[in-house]
């Protein structure tokens, strides 16, 4: 929270109605995850002509941070005062929840199909799940069970186990990865929100997050032949520059603002639901523009997965015990 106090959280008019507020949530939550999930097929093409995931990574955190820090600091600077208690849960959520996640997802897209590496870290309510249970050593319902357990029957049918593994093992390991810091997103970001605002949260973590990914590839290493270099991109041959350009932008930055003014119309039950668009926007755009498509046995995995993850989400119990519906939820997918 910034020292500012109160007045740096926005508040709706209080003539606005329930189902207004729930229709422009919806509606938010639908726009990031369209972002979020062309983010792969935006993406790979630049890793296709010649740029490391590591290089991609840095890219689109380190425009997005500079956009976020310069909007937020003209706009509204308050949310960028931190006390000195919160640098530590600041220092995890850029190092797991964004440069992590980044990193991890961008390196599994680089040797496995788009969806296929979404839906890896898609995997990540399972593992939020699982630390809830033996570490915070809350009771999960039978639910939730059948829920994790489904969702790991999804995860083998996806990486085809039944035929021996036929994915990259390094690029399923990277999905992994992912899932894991998506995870530790999820956990930190849940305490930090209580202390502090969303915005100026995701701005000092999108900031820490570019110097961890820039100090691994550094912005004066990235070739400028390869940035001017034309790339497939479906019917269209786009410089790799515009696609870095566009996934900072549109993927990265309009992804987390939409995502982030959503939760304050909708319950984290019901966007965590329609978060799970994300990765059917991530093997469609695929498919259309990177002519990436999954067997069917892995479009059978990917519904039982993502089955599987909503029945986890629905059933999550709170700090008492109860069922998930409230706003100290850990944060749906579409908050990456």
């Amino acid at each position: 929270m910034s020292t500012s106090g109160s007045s740096d959280r926005t508040t709706e008019p209080a003539s606005e109605t329930p189902p207004r507020r729930r229709t422009r949530g919806i509606l938010l939550l639908v726009l990031s995850s369209i972002c979020f999930g062309t983010s792969g097929a935006l993406g790979k093409p630049a890793m296709v002509v010649g740029l490391s995931p590591e290089q991609v990574a840095a890219a689109r955190i380190g425009i997005a941070a500079v956009v976020l820090l310069v909007g937020v600091g003209l706009t509204r600077p308050g949310l960028l005062r931190v006390r000195r208690g919160q640098w530590r849960v600041l220092l995890g959520y850029g190092l797991l929840g964004v440069a992590g996640v980044q990193l991890f997802y961008f390196l599994s897209a680089s040797r496995v199909p788009v969806g296929i590496a979404i839906l890896l870290e898609f995997a990540s309510p399972v593992l939020v799940a699982l630390w809830v249970r033996f570490v915070r050593r809350v009771r999960l319902p039978w639910p939730m069970w059948a829920g994790i357990a489904t969702a790991i029957v999804g995860l083998a049918l996806v990486a085809r186990v039944h035929e021996g593994l036929t994915l990259d093992v390094l690029g399923l390991a990277a999905g992994i990865g992912a899932s894991v810091c998506s995870a530790a997103y999820f956990l930190i970001g849940e305490h930090g929100v209580a202390s502090q605002h969303p915005l100026g949260m995701v701005t000092w973590g999108m900031t820490i997050g570019a110097v961890a990914v820039c100090v691994v590839a550094p912005p004066w290493t990235l070739p400028g032949s390869l940035l001017t270099a034309p790339a497939e991109l479906g019917p269209w041959q786009p410089p790799v520059w515009l696609l870095l350009v566009a996934v900072s932008l549109f993927s990265t930055v309009l992804a987390y603002l939409a995502g982030i003014t959503a939760l304050r119309h909708l319950p984290v039950s019901t966007a965590s639901v329609l978060a799970l668009l994300e990765p059917l926007v991530a093997t469609t755009s695929a498919w259309l523009l990177l002519d990436e498509s999954l067997v069917w046995v892995q479009l059978l995995g990917a519904a039982v997965l993502l089955g599987g993850a909503t029945v986890v989400q629905l059933t999550a119990p709170t700090a008492q015990g109860g069922p998930a519906t409230g706003a100290a939820e850990p944060l749906p997918h579409a908050e990456r």
